[in-house]
């Protein structure tokens, strides 16, 4: 009688175990590629938003994860893992100089910015979370455009 309590007992641990696992978050991966920049010189950055509002963030303080990659031959890619479903957006830097901040001219950037869903950028086009948003939920591979003033 022992025994069987022994094993009933295991198997519903086991069970519940098991039912908790099956109910982790599924995470998908992000993979982020930017082509044709200006030159080889440097880093890009990218960061990775998940919150309305976040975006424009010219001192990348709201993001939800960065890295920052080599360029090799004018190209960049980078893939975030782990990333639960949901609306999300990505801002680049080509940071020609690796301080980590967008260098400005009088009121432009001048090194190179990208944004997801964004070709151009302009005063009558002006980056925000929720233009530059996309659903995410599952596995995914994006382009972005970087722009130079």
């Amino acid at each position: 009688m022992r025994n069987l309590t022994i094993v009933i007992s295991s198997f519903l641990l086991l069970l519940i175990i098991t039912s908790f696992s099956n109910q982790a978050e599924k995470t998908f991966s992000l993979t982020v590629n930017v082509e044709k920049l200006r030159n080889s010189e440097g880093i890009v950055q990218f960061a990775l938003y998940n919150k309305e509002g976040s975006i424009p963030d010219e001192d990348f303080k709201k993001y939800y994860k960065i890295v920052k990659a080599n360029i090799v031959n004018g190209s960049s890619t980078i893939t975030f893992h782990g990333i639960p479903s949901g609306k999300y957006a990505v801002n680049i830097l080509h940071d020609e100089n690796n301080n980590g901040k967008i260098d400005k001219g009088f009121l432009l950037p001048k090194e190179g910015i990208g944004f997801s869903n964004f070709q151009t950028i302009g005063l009558s086009n002006k980056p925000s979370f929720l233009k530059a948003s996309f659903d995410f939920n599952s596995d995914k591979i994006i382009k972005v455009t970087i722009v130079y003033m």
